[in-house]
């Protein structure tokens, strides 16, 4: 059999209509051997854990103020999102920890910035997209 052969396959039915789900199962195996080796375990881990930290909407907001005020004492976010300091400064070294934001001392203050262009590129796309995608809605 030819490597971009499909091979088709009679797929189970669980009396569902769903149009969402294959009404048979189709195998590109040329597509997938090309694709097979090109995502990375641990980077698809390391993805997640991204997107899991700023699945937090108190996380996402401190990452998008970070974005528009560039750097931000951690007395000045938590104003922002009116949480405490010792909650708001958790989030804050989570972010730290993911690579999301970056710290910085300054006598008895520390201050936070995004951790680069990628993740300032990352939340302002991310605005973005959900903003045509709500329009859309509408």
């Amino acid at each position: 059999m030819a490597a971009n052969q499909k091979i088709n396959v009679a797929a189970q039915t669980d009396n569902q209509s769903n149009n969402e789900v294959c009404e048979i199962v189709c195998y590109d195996a040329e597509k997938i051997s090309a694709l097979k080796h090109t995502v990375d375990d641990k980077e698809a881990q390391g993805m997640a854990q991204l997107f899991k930290a700023l699945s937090d909407p108190t996380r996402m907001k401190m990452a998008m103020y970070l974005d528009k005020g560039d750097e931000l004492c951690v007395c000045d976010m938590a104003i922002l999102t009116g949480h405490t300091i010792a909650t708001t400064s958790h989030h804050l070294r989570l972010m730290r920890s993911l690579g999301i934001a970056k710290s910085r001392k300054e006598g008895k203050n520390v201050f936070y910035s995004l951790h680069d262009h990628h993740i300032r590129l990352l939340v302002r796309m991310t605005l973005e997209h959900m903003r045509e995608e709500h329009c859309q809605a509408e």
